[in-house]
């Protein structure tokens, strides 16, 4: 491929990138929202989070995995209860890890 074509492709690529999130953010910038969409936008982190995570943890092979050797979904609600409890990132991620790494160590999945 011809360097100026990777180089148009990256830029595109750029614009279709940034071009979404700019737009709002300049129309939006000098004006202020209404508390519903406030509060609204509050849970978009959130409901993505969850929409990404919960094929994850629940999903293997071509179906769905409820057992009890499934460890990631075992382990992901305690790590949930903790992670609403003390809203620590740091916290979170060492209590799932923790408790994947021990169920392996014990049960050796």
């Amino acid at each position: 491929m011809d360097q100026q074509v990777i180089l148009l492709t990256i830029l595109g690529m750029m614009l279709v990138t940034y071009l979404p999130r700019l737009v709002p953010l300049w129309f939006l910038s000098s004006r202020s929202l209404p508390g519903l969409a406030v509060t609204w936008l509050r849970y978009v982190p959130v409901a993505v989070l969850s929409a990404m995570l919960w094929p994850a943890l629940v999903v293997r092979g071509s179906g769905i995995d409820l057992g009890l050797d499934n460890i990631f979904l075992w382990a992901a609600i305690p790590t949930l209860f903790v992670a609403w409890k003390t809203r620590s990132l740091f916290g979170s991620v060492i209590v799932g890890m923790g408790i994947v790494a021990l169920s392996r160590l014990v049960v050796g999945f």
